[in-house]
């Protein structure tokens, strides 16, 4: 468990340290962008294996319960912990399975307990943030690419001074 909290703190902490380092080293932000991606690869399988470890399913890309939390748009920790409590209420014994009672068939009838639903969610919201993380990479790279780094800005600048 502290690897897993290790984890989805250097991905925080990278992040940030690539941000503020972003108008002195692209390189650098680019670096620290990388190691936050993939602080949460390893994130994602620590949850896979919590799973795995406990036999509790992952959910499928196509599942219902991970459409429905991306439907709801959660914007807090606290709307997903409240998501999480509603779904587990609706999947009780009763026959309810996240959806308001409805029933698909690719829903199964037995209850999702509350370390199903967290962990899934979790995944859910880790696939999120690698999704924005590589297109962050891709834009990094590219003004890398176009505009190069700091020193070599600083070398057109001089340049064009000394020109006039």
């Amino acid at each position: 468990m502290d690897q897993m909290v290790q984890a989805a703190r250097s991905g925080v902490q990278n992040i940030a340290e690539g941000s503020q380092a972003s108008g002195t080293s692209k390189k650098f932000e680019l670096k620290l962008t990388s190691v936050a991606r993939a602080s949460l690869e390893e994130l994602k399988l620590d949850y896979g294996d919590f799973l795995r470890q406990r036999g509790l399913k992952q959910w499928e890309r196509e599942h219902p319960l991970r459409q429905a939390l991306v439907d709801q748009r959660c914007t807090t920790a606290d709307e997903v912990a409240e998501w999480i409590k509603t779904a587990h209420d609706q999947s009780g014994p009763s026959g309810r399975n996240g959806h308001g009672g409805q029933s698909t068939s690719s829903t199964t009838s037995t209850q999702s307990t509350y370390p199903e639903l967290a962990a899934n969610s979790a995944l859910v919201l880790i696939a999120v943030a690698c999704n924005l993380l590589d297109r962050q990479l891709a834009a990094q790279a590219d003004a890398f690419e176009s505009d190069g780094g700091f020193t070599e800005r600083l070398y057109r600048i001089r340049s064009k001074k000394r020109g006039r």
